[in-house]
């Protein structure tokens, strides 16, 4: 019975934990880095101030993990479209590379948590520690499967393939109606075919 109990009580802290989450994500891209405060993440969450402090030792440290698990669901999504691509390694490239582009990648709520998220990062040790460990686990997985499509350099083109993407999601993220999720979509498989026939 004892071990039950436990087990319940443990889904039901995970379960708070990653309300609190969510709640941050969703202040963060409504408001912004600004009104992102114990108040209106606890208003969202329908919780009290004490029980974020009892799960989080405060706004920053639950921010952090805000962070993690955006990072950790993108690299989730990413990984499905790969494997939704089947066999064929430039599929599997062209998937993982134009998933930005697609929901739910493409949530115009995404772009404020993620542009809060960038800014930390500039100026938090903890916040650019995971900037640093996401994007470098995006580019090596992008190394890898440019490198199964016989590229050579793949280090290189990674990163520059990776700044094409970001630039092309924040500037479908701030007017979608700029060139559309398809014509990005369009240059990326452009950009890869001319990379990788030299």
């Amino acid at each position: 019975m004892t071990a039950v109990r436990q087990a319940f009580t443990r889904e039901s802290a995970d379960a708070r934990r990653a309300d609190l989450i969510e709640a941050t994500a969703a202040v963060l891209a409504e408001q912004g880095l600004a009104g992102t405060n114990v108040r209106a993440i606890c208003a969202k969450a329908g919780v009290s101030p004490g029980l974020l402090r009892h799960y989080f030792g405060g706004i920053d440290d639950l921010i952090v993990a805000t962070y993690e698990a955006t990072s950790d669901r993108m690299d989730a999504i990413f990984a499905g479209a790969v494997e939704g691509a089947g066999a064929d390694a430039r599929a599997r490239l062209l998937a993982y590379l134009t998933a930005s582009f697609r929901p739910p990648v493409t949530d115009p709520e995404l772009l404020g948590a993620w542009t809060a998220f960038w800014a930390l990062a500039r100026s938090d040790a903890r916040m650019a520690a995971i900037h640093a460990e996401s994007y470098a686990g995006y580019r090596a997985r992008l190394r890898e499967l440019l490198i199964a499509c016989g590229a050579v350099d793949a280090e290189r083109l990674a990163i520059m393939l990776t700044a094409m993407v970001d630039g092309l999601w924040l500037e479908l993220s701030l007017d979608s109606t700029s060139f559309g999720a398809e014509a990005a979509v369009t240059m990326v498989e452009r950009a890869v075919a001319a990379l990788l026939s030299r």
